[in-house]
């Protein structure tokens, strides 16, 4: 896509903003919007320029979920066990999920449903003191999507994440950052400049490949019901170590008290053996 109508993309010292744009429906999330913002995060992990994303809003709001403001939802699905169509707000987070790059969700005002569900497999959640969540899908005599009966309760427990979604209540941020939904709160007009100095940091002391193969170790590794298939891929990875250009850099930046700079390349240097390198 190379114009967005729902979204805006911008790069700028090695960021990738994304914001969802539709401010006067409060960022209402709908079929194209879903569309768009997998085409800009499949945009973002393809520039070897990008290092960090950060997805925010445009408006006063990051987004009220799903846009109802036609009496319906904006899709017409034919659904089965077999078929190929996937809801819009899974689309999204299963997209962030697979991302090499970190993702910075800078959340104010409402977040709510889809609108809240779309950044749970973000790297970081930073939320302005203003902003109100709610997973109100019982409310609306709809179910949660997003995957987020899956993302929720490794985020904050089973507890909450049944509280919250069975209730179907809106809850303040100050709940949230308590129950580790999210990372950091910040005053509204501070957000967005912290996001960018979140990201600025991580781009100046990680190395992307590194960041990259973390990332999903942790995503797809940390569930096993053993320690077992994990170490064995760490040992892997470490064994690899005195042939990987970073790691020496890492070591000798550290020596030599300078910044790093590194070489490897996200797109060419992932090790092949990752397992998830094959979905």
């Amino acid at each position: 896509m190379a114009d967005y109508a729902e979204i805006t993309y911008e790069v700028a010292d090695r960021i990738a903003t994304i914001k969802l744009n539709r401010p006067e429906a409060r960022n209402g999330y709908t079929i194209r919007m879903a569309d768009e913002l997998g085409d800009a995060m499949d945009r973002a992990d393809s520039d070897e320029d990008v290092r960090v994303v950060v997805l925010t809003g445009n408006g006063k709001d990051f987004s009220v979920g799903a846009d109802l403001s036609q009496g319906g939802f904006d899709f017409d699905a034919e659904t089965g066990p077999d078929d190929a169509w996937q809801e819009p707000a899974g689309r999204c987070s299963k997209r962030v999920f697979t991302m090499n790059k970190p993702v910075i969700a800078a959340i104010r005002g409402a977040a709510i449903g889809g609108g809240i569900t779309i950044t749970l497999s973000a790297d970081y959640r930073l939320a302005s003191t203003d902003a109100r969540f709610g997973f109100v899908f019982v409310r609306r005599g709809i179910y949660p999507e997003g995957a987020s009966a899956w993302f929720l309760p490794r985020l904050v427990g089973l507890g909450t994440a049944m509280d919250w979604m069975i209730s179907g209540r809106v809850f303040d941020a100050e709940e949230a950052h308590a129950a580790g939904l999210v990372h950091r709160l910040h005053a509204p007009e501070e957000l967005l400049d912290k996001a960018y100095e979140l990201a600025r940091e991580l781009i100046a002391t990680t190395a992307p490949v590194s960041v990259a193969v973390t990332r999903q170790l942790l995503y797809r590794m940390s569930g096993l019901d053993s320690p077992f298939p994990v170490h064995q891929l760490d040992s892997r990875l470490i064994g690899g170590l005195t042939a990987n250009a970073d790691a020496v850099e890492g070591v000798l930046s550290f020596l030599q008290k300078r910044p790093p700079n590194w070489s490897m390349r996200v797109n060419e240097d992932l090790p092949e053996y990752l397992p998830w390198l094959k979905e």
